[in-house]
């Protein structure tokens, strides 16, 4: 008997142990699950896009201040508002380099399980991941300097530790790729099925391909003037045609996974009654007499219960809105905003907020939306690069003129896209452009006046981050910066973020050479090698 039961089990132990791997992997694999063979690459599209452009605290705590388009008195924002580095934020400067390579990492597996499946169906959404790796490499490059450009987000093929490009180097790779990647869209293959900037529409990418193109190419007009004029040459009669075309990356209210970030930072109690409009945008607004005042700011409603109650609008007449001087706090001493010789006053103390009542604070209406629109680059954005190339005497067609009006429209139809009821008529966009014609008596003034406009063009957009690299790139508007006891840069703003904090520990020699080829090193006040 003993024997039998014995047998019995040996050979229950062979027929388990003799099942094929096949088996034994079929039996082990949920079909209902997703896998490399099954898996529509096109969802990890959807996925780098709204990570890239829905960037939050990580563009209001420092370029949304250092450009002085909002101001605050809240601690928080004294890193970009005063150039602190205050309650251990320092990390948040190396968040850029941190999130990007992640989404260009995304990028680059959405190709590989793209390309693996041999299907043509695909072609067009490699090429849109080529022009999105660009998009995001230059971002993260014009933050920080000397990045991982060529050995980036290639941890799959065993680079753990990828060499930091020069800047240059980086530049020139971002051209040609993108010339490539323009030229590999075809319209009559299959769109993508997850583009939450354009539907997948191939005619609309090539377009954004160009005018970023000619972002790109801009950068470098200081320093290689021979090469931008090239590229802007090359790009400047194909990319966006008019406001409609846009990249405008809308949020979902309904997933807290997919809402607006800056939204939502700034209904934080806090942020809400004390970030404002600078007084630097404000004033140049009610100088030039702009309908954009109108619809972007409010004075909220008299008391501290009202101004800190999200629900109730503010007063919008153009004629009432005053904006904060960035570098005050509510601290009572010298530095208190009730010290400003501008300051409109208030009811109680500095410390119970209500004297920052009387100052103008982003519409709710049309900023606080938690499904509001992110704007990546606009039609206003190309033509003010356009009109500036033309004022260069590049072969450009049109004139600089006319590319800045068109830039001008396009800045002010554009706050329809921000919301509905920040729509300006078009009658009154009419007359403002043709009042504010460009000033051309001299080159300074117009590359003052165009660039001046970008400025606002984006900071009323929230595109915060853009804001800064142009003004770092043109040095226009002529911004004065703070000078706060124990800032950090000398009182000077800002030309780049720090690296992030583990790349010194995780990848030390690349490292180390990148900040050695920084004039200052590894700090605020270094300049990127475009930045002249």
């Amino acid at each position: 008997m003993k024997k039998a039961i014995i047998l019995q089990v040996i050979l229950i132990m062979i027929i388990m142990f003799s099942c094929s791997k096949e088996q034994l992997d079929k039996i082990n694999n949920d079909p209902t699950k997703s896998n490399a063979s099954n898996y529509d690459p096109n969802g990890l599209l959807s996925t780098a896009q709204l990570k890239f452009a829905n960037k939050g605290y990580y563009q209001l705590l420092y370029q949304s201040t250092m450009t002085q388009l909002l101001a605050s008195t809240y601690y928080y924002y004294n890193n970009g508002d005063k150039y602190l580095n205050v309650a251990s934020f320092t990390d948040y400067q190396g968040r850029i380099f941190d999130e990007d390579y992640a989404e260009a990492s995304t990028i680059r597996e959405m190709q590989r399980l793209a390309t693996e499946k041999d299907d043509d169906k695909y072609s067009n959404l490699i090429s849109i991941g080529d022009i999105m790796f660009v998009l995001i490499l230059q971002r993260i490059t014009d933050t920080y300097g000397d990045v991982p450009y060529s050995e980036a987000a290639k941890a799959r093929q065993g680079i753990k530790y990828p060499l930091y490009d020069k800047q240059e180097d980086i530049y020139n790779s971002m051209l040609l790729d993108l010339e490539k990647a323009i030229a590999n869209l075809n319209p009559d293959k299959p769109r993508p099925t997850a583009d939450l900037l354009y539907n997948g529409d191939i005619n609309k990418w090539k377009k954004f391909g160009y005018a970023l193109m000619i972002r790109v190419a801009m950068r470098l007009s200081k320093v290689r003037p021979d090469i931008a004029r090239l590229w802007v040459e090359k790009a400047s009669a194909h990319a966006f045609s008019d406001a409609s075309d846009n990249a405008i990356l809308m949020t979902d209210a309904t997933s807290s996974a997919s809402q607006n970030r800056s939204s939502t930072a700034l209904r934080v109690f806090s942020d809400y009654i004390e970030v404002k409009w600078s007084k630097t945008l404000i004033d140049y607004l009610r100088e030039t007499d702009d309908p954009r005042l109108a619809v972007i700011a409010e004075i909220p409603q008299d008391g501290l219960a009202k101004n800190v109650n999200q629900t109730l609008s503010g007063n919008t007449e153009a004629s009432v809105q005053i904006g904060l001087p960035n570098g005050y706090d509510l601290l009572g001493g010298n530095t208190d905003i009730s010290k400003h010789p501008s300051y409109p006053g208030g009811t109680g103390s500095g410390a119970d907020f209500a004297p920052l009542g009387k100052y103008s604070r982003p519409r709710t209406s049309v900023y606080l939306k938690l499904g509001g629109p992110i704007f990546i680059i606009t039609y206003a954005e190309t033509e003010f690069l356009l009109s500036e190339a033309k004022l260069k005497g590049w072969d450009v067609s049109g004139t600089a003129s006319q590319h800045y009006s068109n830039g001008l429209r396009g800045a002010l139809q554009s706050m329809e896209q921000q919301d509905v009821q920040a729509e300006i008529a078009p009658e009154i966009i009419n007359a403002y452009v043709n009042e504010h014609p460009l000033n051309q008596s001299d080159l300074e003034t117009a590359l003052n006046q165009i660039n001046t406009q970008y400025w606002v063009a984006t900071g009323t957009n929230f595109n915060f981050i853009e804001s800064w690299l142009n003004w770092k790139r043109s040095d226009y508007p002529k911004l004065i910066p703070v000078k706060y006891i124990g800032n950090v840069t000398n009182g000077t703003i800002p030309r780049r973020m720090i690296y992030l904090s583990s790349e010194a520990l995780n990848n030390p020699e690349n490292y180390k050479t990148a900040v050695t080829r920084l004039n200052g090193g590894d700090a605020l006040t270094s300049r990127v090698w475009w930045d002249k």
